[in-house]
């Protein structure tokens, strides 16, 4: 059986409010979970104390048994300094595509003679 560690959805409409659960990764999100370490209030500050509420004892437990952290959870362990989580990055997303780079080329290269220092006249 595979586990989760992941947020379980509470709260109203428009009104998050989320559970840390450990789940099997089958079960619906909001269904059926094993134990519940903590909660997740993001609607609160980021300094607040009372935003994360969060077992870390038992979150490195479920770790050592197997349990794999969602992203969002891998996060929420990582401030805590519960888990060293890697960083993700793909640079090359951000980048333009190949028409916006020839564009870019071809006013860099018109550029270049109008700011070139003209000849002195002798």
């Amino acid at each position: 059986m595979s586990l989760k560690i992941r947020l379980s959805r509470g709260g109203a409409k428009k009104r998050p409010f989320y559970r840390v659960v450990v789940a099997d990764s089958h079960a619906p999100r909001d269904g059926r979970f094993i134990e519940k370490i903590g909660i997740f209030d993001p609607l609160k500050a980021k300094d607040a104390a009372e935003r994360l509420v969060l077992d870390v004892e038992k979150a490195k437990a479920w770790i050592a048994k197997g349990a794999q952290p969602t992203d969002r959870v891998a996060r929420l362990l990582d401030s805590l300094g519960a888990l060293k989580r890697e960083a993700r990055d793909n640079p090359q997303k951000a980048q333009p595509k190949k028409k916006a780079q020839e564009r870019a080329a071809a006013a860099a290269k018109s550029a270049e003679p109008a700011e070139a220092p003209a000849a002195p006249a002798a």
